[in-house]
């Protein structure tokens, strides 16, 4: 018999049968609809790290024709990973093709089996992992791990890992192969400028990647789940996600659950009747059916009361909604597409948001990244503002002082994209009438001083530390700036600085430079 430890633990993994069955079919259901390899690499990654609770996840695929791997990662946002890393995936799944069986291992570090293999430098416990398989042919494998010593996964979780790469491994073998015969990819020009129609303004890697994601969300009738900070564009995706689905012809409509009274919301959201409550004077339509065979954006879903969680569960069980005060049933069909700047798996954790919704919401869930994980497309985005603001101003000003777009890149910008937009329209505002660029004259003192800053001439003086401490910093500067022109290319860095790629790569590990997560 089964401790109450154990019995806890499970829950983890194993809601219910029912709960588990859904999930399972919503993940067959979301499969069958993609096209693209690496958007279904994506899909099985994210979707069994967060089915089964796990800080991480890999997939390790060989092609059989190359030899060559086809690694994909997802982790928390919070975690970071190192190279140290590579070596667990490859001596894990290594394992598991040679013993051609599952892993399970409650913690790593001290597993007999890897006794050979040092992990010490790598902060990882709980792993599990499961070979992808066709036929009798193993084609990779699938890894979940945690870095966090108190969450082990079990065998319910293992069982439940076997039954998500069975439904993965025959889409995956088959987009591999009819991939190149169907839906020739869009050309990222082609890409870019669809997006750019709605708003949607970059070039950067994660913001390809997002537009990616987009597309594959509007090719399927699904529900969505979108998670950024605030100020990244959730509603700006949750818009173009409709305009390009089968549902663009119907109502997109939108609701911030942040903004209203919890004693609202039933109304909101299912409609009233005449005399349903004090001043009820008139019938009213909900939003949900309102939204009838369209989209209904739900943002800040975090904010739903628990008792409103449960109806919304009822609407997306069975598709009905009574309106407050009937005692009449309607039925309704509605996308729905969540967003959430909290995290909801952490709300689930502390209660505060209901698992099987949780469940329910999480079909298809895409990050959208902050600000400061595009660098490269800052200053794309500062122009296109500049040219829309400058234009509702009635002014001329055509771009920025190249002081001011460097600061733009330096800064860090905790409000996303509202923030550089609103930056943008302050000195729009300040500018006069006449003016051509925004120069650093027109900035006010606390702003100019932050730009000079920027532009590395803090530091200069004699009191800014010690001369090695300033040398390195004027080093770092420098290196820092030749590598952002070059795009984070280091060969082409090299040749343009005149040493050797080797010598960047050094400089870059002593100055302590990172590409950041997107440039």
């Amino acid at each position: 018999m089964s401790t109450p430890e154990k019995q806890e633990a499970k829950t983890d993994y194993i809601a219910s049968d029912s709960t588990r069955l859904q999930e399972l079919f919503d993940f067959a259901t979301l499969l069958n609809q993609q096209t693209d390899f690496t958007e279904i690499l994506r899909i099985v990654t994210r979707k069994s790290a967060e089915l089964l609770s796990s800080e991480m996840s890999a997939i390790l695929m060989l092609n059989p024709k190359t030899r060559q791997t086809v690694k994909t990662i997802h982790r928390e946002a919070n975690k970071k990973l190192d190279s140290g890393y590579r070596s667990v995936q490859h001596q894990v799944s290594g394992w598991v093709m040679r013993n051609d069986k599952p892993l399970l291992s409650p913690d790593l570090q001290k597993d007999a089996r890897f006794k050979h293999v040092n992990f010490e430098k790598v902060e990882v416990h709980s792993v599990m992992a499961v070979p992808l398989r066709i036929e009798r042919l193993i084609i990779g494998s699938i890894i979940l791990m945690n870095q966090a010593p108190d969450k082990v996964f079990d065998e319910s979780a293992q069982e439940f890992l076997e039954m998500l790469t069975v439904i993965a491994a025959s889409y995956l073998r088959n987009i591999q192969e009819l991939k190149q015969y169907f839906e020739v990819p869009i050309p990222d020009t082609t890409l870019f400028r669809k997006y750019e129609r709605v708003g949607l303004i970059g070039r950067s890697k994660s913001f390809k990647d997002l537009l990616n994601s987009i597309e594959a969300a509007a090719s399927c009738d699904i529900r969505v789940i979108l998670e950024g900070s605030s100020g990244t564009g959730k509603e700006l995706v949750a818009r173009a996600i409709h305009q390009f689905s089968a549902r663009s012809e119907k109502s997109y409509l939108a609701i911030d659950c942040a903004a209203i009274p919890e004693n609202l919301f039933e109304s909101e959201l299912f409609g009233h009747v005449r005399g349903a409550f004090t001043g009820a004077n008139t019938n009213r339509i909900g939003l949900m059916e309102e939204a009838h065979e369209g989209t209904l954006f739900m943002d800040e879903i975090s904010n739903l009361p628990l008792q409103m969680q449960a109806k919304l569960m009822r609407v997306l069980q069975e598709g009905e909604i009574r309106p407050l005060g009937s005692n009449e049933i309607r039925k309704v069909d509605v996308r729905i597409i969540a967003a959430s700047s909290s995290p909801l798996n952490h709300l689930v954790e502390s209660g505060q948001f209901r698992q099987d919704l949780y469940f329910r919401l999480h079909v298809y869930p895409i990050s959208i990244p902050s600000l400061n994980q595009r660098h490269g497309d800052i200053s794309l985005l500062a122009s296109h503002f500049l040219a829309k603001i400058s234009k509702q101003q009635g002014k001329k000003i055509q771009g920025f002082h190249e002081k001011l777009l460097e600061y733009f890149q330096q800064r860090q910008w905790d409000g996303n994209v509202r923030e550089l937009e609103n930056f943008v329209e302050r000195m729009v505002a300040i500018a006069s009438t006449d003016a051509e660029i925004i120069d650093l004259n027109i900035l006010p003192a606390e702003i100019r001083t932050e730009v000079e800053n920027a532009s590395g001439t803090e530091g200069s003086d004699s009191n800014g530390g010690s001369l090695q401490d300033q040398l390195q910093q004027v080093e770092t500067d420098i290196l820092k700036k030749a590598l952002l022109a070059c795009n984070w290319n280091q060969s082409k860095t090299a040749r343009q600085m005149g040493i050797s790629e080797r010598n960047i790569r050094f400089r870059m590990e002593k100055l302590n430079i990172q590409r950041p997560d997107d440039s």
